[in-house]
C-alpha cells in the first residue's frame, strides 16, 4: 500500500489547549506536518496540551502564508462551514491532502478559500470545536482509507499503558 501524506494548516490559533489537541490528533492519525499563522498561539504555547507529545515526532511550525507551506504536491482542502462547500461524508480525501482549519473564533478568508482545491464542511447544528473538527475530519480520512488500516493500528500496541481488558 502506498502512502499517503496529510498536512494540517491552523488559522491563527487562539488556544493552546486546542492546538494540544491538534497535535495529539495529528499523532493518531499519522499527519506529517502541522503549521500556523498568526501570534496568538506563539504568545500561549506554554500552555499547549499535547499529552501523548506529538511534537516531538510531527513538526510544528509557523508559516506567514498557510496555502504556500512546504508540502509539495499537496491538494489544498478547507474545512468550513460556509454555502457551497462539499459535505464531508461526500467528500473524497485526495491522497495527499493539507486540510486548512479556520481560527476558532472566526472563519477562513476568502483569499485562502479561493486557493483552495476544495471546500467541505461538516453538516453540524452549530459550530465544532477546532480540535474537534480536526479530530472529525482526520478520522474520516481514515476510514474511507479501507479496511487494511485496521491491520496497521492494532489495539494492543495503540491502547493505554492501563487499558488491558479485552472482550470475549
Amino acid at each position: 500500500m502506498q502512502k499517503t501524506h496529510s498536512y494540517i494548516g491552523l488559522v491563527n490559533p487562539k488556544s493552546p489547549t486546542n492546538v494540544g489537541m491538534v497535535m495529539r490528533a495529528a499523532g493518531c492519525f499519522e499527519v506529517d506536518a502541522v503549521f500556523y499563522s498568526g501570534v496568538r498561539f506563539e504568545r500561549a504555547r506554554k500552555f499547549a496540551t499535547d499529552t501523548k507529545n506529538a511534537q516531538s515526532k510531527i513538526p510544528l511550525a509557523h508559516a506567514e502564508n498557510l496555502p504556500a507551506a512546504p508540502v509539495a504536491g499537496a491538494k489544498l482542502v478547507a474545512i468550513e462551514l460556509i454555502e457551497g462547500a462539499v459535505p464531508l461524508m461526500d467528500f473524497v480525501h485526495p491522497e495527499n491532502a493539507y486540510y486548512i482549519f479556520g481560527p476558532e473564533d472566526g472563519s477562513l478568508k476568502k483569499e485562502i478559500l479561493d486557493y483552495c482545491d476544495h471546500v467541505v464542511y461538516i453538516p453540524t447544528i452549530g459550530c465544532m470545536n477546532l480540535a474537534a473538527t480536526v479530530h472529525v475530519v482526520l478520522y474520516d480520512r481514515m476510514s474511507k482509507s479501507g479496511r487494511e488500516v485496521i491491520a496497521q493500528r492494532p489495539i494492543a500496541d495503540n491502547r493505554d499503558v492501563n487499558n488491558k481488558v479485552t472482550i470475549s
